[in-house]
């Protein structure tokens, strides 16, 4: 496998953004967890990289009552940390606190996490999803807030970006988030599901990742969803709408089965939100 020619490192995202626009082939390091495996992938190694671990900015994180703004480079260990006792960003302290393991959680990023764009199994994506995350992004120069679910469709479209930040708005209510690991796919899961309930349970958000190559909203789920749907109900609403899902075929798992142990995970992800409200309440 071809040898990456160098590693430079970005001074300050003004600094990586202007070295991106003027280098077409020089691809954003994070914190390297994906690239460390291209060998396995046989994948070559890119021509140049940015490595932005310099660039403290980029790994700040602040929590207020009305939003969470995390920088790109912020690790899923430091996220959890973040987060941890808060019932509105429990899905997101799940994903990130039992993400691969604990060395991985120490290096890998929310950007990386975000765009690797052949990575179907991260944990976060799905977490983010539900809580209506938005992404701000440096496209062309121009700095751009959209949210996630854009900026995922721009980044499978190839559109080249520099994430500089995740911000997540605050409306209350709880979240979870549930994973199935297979032997075979060693720390990453086989599929996952995250869900938000509102604190009246009026309204759900559900997403699903690993199932299919992107994770994604699954708004059948939601439109289909009543007021007061306990986790039984979740998981029987969850069996019929299963022909909404098309499964990805992978060496870890059939798409088949993917699909069919979504409604599992979608009840222990609701049961996981009502002990969540009865320990707070």
């Amino acid at each position: 496998m071809p040898q990456s020619q160098a590693i430079v490192f970005a001074r300050s995202i003004e600094d990586a953004a202007d070295r991106i626009a003027a280098d077409s082939e020089l691809a954003i390091l994070a914190g390297a967890t994906w690239m460390m495996r291209s060998a396995k992938r046989h994948e070559p190694l890119a021509a140049r990289y940015l490595a932005l671990s310099r660039v403290a900015a980029l790994r700040e994180i602040g929590l207020t009552k009305d939003d969470v703004s995390i920088g790109a480079m912020a690790t899923h260990a430091q996220i959890a940390d973040a987060v941890a006792h808060h019932v509105d960003l429990a899905g997101l302290f799940q994903a990130a606190n039992n993400s691969a393991n604990p060395g991985v959680r120490r290096l890998a990023t929310i950007g990386g996490n975000i765009c690797t764009t052949e990575f179907a199994a991260a944990d976060l994506v799905p977490a983010l999803l539900v809580l209506n995350a938005e992404v701000e992004a440096i496209f062309d120069g121009n700095i751009k807030r959209q949210p996630l679910t854009d900026f995922i469709g721009e980044r499978h479209g190839g559109k080249s970006a520099l994430l500089t930040r995740v911000v997540i708005p605050r409306k209350g209510g709880v979240a979870a988030h549930a994973r199935l690991t297979m032997r075979a796919a060693g720390d990453y899961p086989v599929a996952i599901a995250s869900v938000w309930q509102s604190d009246d349970q009026s309204k759900a958000r559900v997403a699903i990742g690993s199932v299919e190559m992107s994770a994604r909203r699954w708004l059948a789920f939601e439109e289909a969803f009543n007021t007061g749907t306990d986790a039984a109900g979740a998981e029987q609403l969850a069996k019929q709408l299963l022909h909404t899902i098309a499964g990805r075929d992978a060496v870890d798992a059939k798409g088949s089965y993917r699909v069919r142990v979504l409604p599992s995970l979608i009840r222990r992800a609701f049961a996981t939100c009502k002990t969540a409200e009865s320990e707070v309440s």
